[in-house]
């Protein structure tokens, strides 16, 4: 739309300037896997290492300090971040028409995939029809989509399976795992957004870079799940397979309707 199209490759020939990951700096996805072993190993040494358990715990409570400071000024940030980036588009029609099927896009899969996906599976494990469930489980689907958080529908979601007659012990043991890890709409919507803004760009994605797209919009959802935080990964995957991140502020403009 604004730039000739070019090939991504995994050299980083072929790439925009201003999304160009240079060899000399770390790559992502290795800086993901070390954090998500290094997690693992500290985990399994437990009082061995408390002092560095005690470390990342004072970190994490420093960062999340800082950032509730830097959300006060995030509506003029952000505001800014779309109004220089709209200056900057040619087609301004074309671009909201763009956006328009980008959103109907995101809004395709994930009804796909709760409305035919998931039944399918539960009815080829279970072979019931899942129906009741859907049923009993209206009010957490009331509460995530009201709060755009599926943490805050967790306890909701562990009184009705309990409700359901599931035992207490997996009813309180698998809603937070799959909270935590089975964030399949995230990773959706993640990936079909990098997807977007490459081709918005006119830049040509080869497989391995669709399929190393998909997998780290996998890996950076985990966890994620409790708090609207798919921008924050999003420039993760951007940078991985070597995207511009400036576009990024296109996508926030439609995030809340997505996430919502």
């Amino acid at each position: 739309m604004r730039r000739p199209g070019r090939v991504v490759g995994w050299g980083g020939g072929g790439l925009p300037d201003e999304g160009r990951v240079h060899e000399t700096q770390l790559r992502l996805p290795g800086v993901l896997v070390f954090c998500v072993f290094f997690g693992l190993v500290t985990s399994k040494l437990g009082d061995k290492v408390r002092i560095v358990i005690d470390f990342f715990i004072a970190l994490d409570m420093i960062i999340m300090g800082w950032i509730h400071v830097l959300m006060w000024f995030a509506p003029v940030g952000i505001l800014s971040l779309i109004s220089g980036n709209l200056l900057d588009v040619e087609d301004l029609a074309g671009t909201f028409q763009t956006l328009a099927l980008y959103v109907f896009t995101i809004l395709l899969g994930l009804f796909t995939h709760i409305l035919i996906t998931t039944p399918s599976l539960f009815f080829l494990f279970t072979r019931k029809s899942p129906l009741p469930v859907y049923k009993t489980m209206l009010q957490p689907f009331a509460i995530a989509f009201g709060t755009a958080s599926s943490g805050a529908a967790l306890p909701t979601s562990i009184s009705c399976l309990e409700e359901m007659g599931v035992d207490s012990r997996i009813a309180n043991f698998v809603p937070p795992l799959g909270n935590t890890i089975n964030v399949d709409g995230n990773a959706l919507y993640e990936a079909a957004a990098v997807i977007f803004i490459a081709q918005l760009n006119n830049i040509q994605l080869s497989f391995a870079n669709v399929i190393t797209i998909s997998i780290t919009a996998t890996l950076a959802s985990m966890g994620s799940g409790s708090v609207p935080a798919g921008l924050v990964t999003m420039v993760l995957i951007l940078n991985t397979v070597g995207l511009p991140i400036k576009d990024l502020s296109l996508i926030v403009t439609v995030d809340w309707l997505i996430y919502t």
